[in-house]
């Protein structure tokens, strides 16, 4: 698994307890997880790339790496966790390589080494959760600063919570896509229990990132560059 290639690095980030390992495990297993579930069948290997650290290695059978919040179900993921999947986008294979980090603030610094050469960051905040949107902005500020290519989508988690109740909702739909024009990235509101929008999200960035690569060979003999910061496009270094 740790030699597998990945054509997208793709790192989800957001508030703790948004629904960013549900949302994983909805798209890889189409299955919606009622926790508390212990951290089982999972591979500790060595992170060539950043001595000291290790790297979770998603193996078949294996459940992410969760520890059950106390007096509560709900899930929380340590340090990070990877899983790759493989998808056709118009007829060509593509491997999504998923990192699923921490959302807990104390592993802020963690986040940033599994964000390094992401090609594409999801951005996750829980629709009824007003400070969840705040934190969200947050790590869209730190792409922004540190990750100025990768191409950010916008996520708006649980919202099965909303068609049982609208009041629910803690943030305007209006103003988040505001901000999303703003900083000229996707917006999706989802459902990891439901199922809603979970699909063609992660579609979305495979179908970007062939976009981008048929832009590539379009333009190699163009001398068009792509380094350029008002460029439409994304781009960077994938690191494995």
């Amino acid at each position: 698994m740790s030699g597998q290639r990945v054509d997208v690095k793709v790192v989800m980030l957001g508030k703790e307890y948004v629904g960013k390992t549900s949302l994983v495990e909805r798209y890889v297993h189409n299955r919606f997880l009622v926790g508390p579930y212990q951290n089982l069948g999972c591979q500790q290997l060595g992170a060539e790339h950043w001595p000291g650290l290790w790297r979770q290695v998603w193996l078949p059978g294996c459940i992410w790496p969760l520890t059950p919040q106390p007096g509560s179900s709900c899930l929380q993921t340590i340090g990070a966790a990877f899983v790759a999947k493989v998808m056709s986008v118009g007829g060509r294979t593509v491997t999504l390589g998923i990192w699923d980090t921490a959302g807990s603030e104390r592993y802020e610094a963690m986040s940033r080494i599994y964000y390094r050469g992401a090609r594409a960051a999801i951005v996750c905040y829980d629709l009824t959760d007003s400070s969840s949107f705040q934190r969200a902005k947050f790590w869209v500020t730190e792409l922004q600063n540190f990750e100025e290519n990768c191409r950010i989508y916008l996520c708006g988690t649980k919202s099965d919570l909303l068609e049982e109740d609208r009041k629910k909702r803690g943030i305007d739909f209006h103003d988040v896509q505001d901000y999303a024009d703003e900083i000229k990235a996707e917006l999706f509101e989802t459902s990891s229990k439901t199922g809603q929008s979970v699909d063609e999200l992660f579609q979305k960035v495979a179908e970007d990132y062939v976009q981008l690569m048929a832009f590539q060979v379009m333009t190699e003999g163009e001398g068009v560059d792509l380094s350029q910061k008002n460029s439409t496009y994304f781009y960077s270094c994938c690191h494995h």
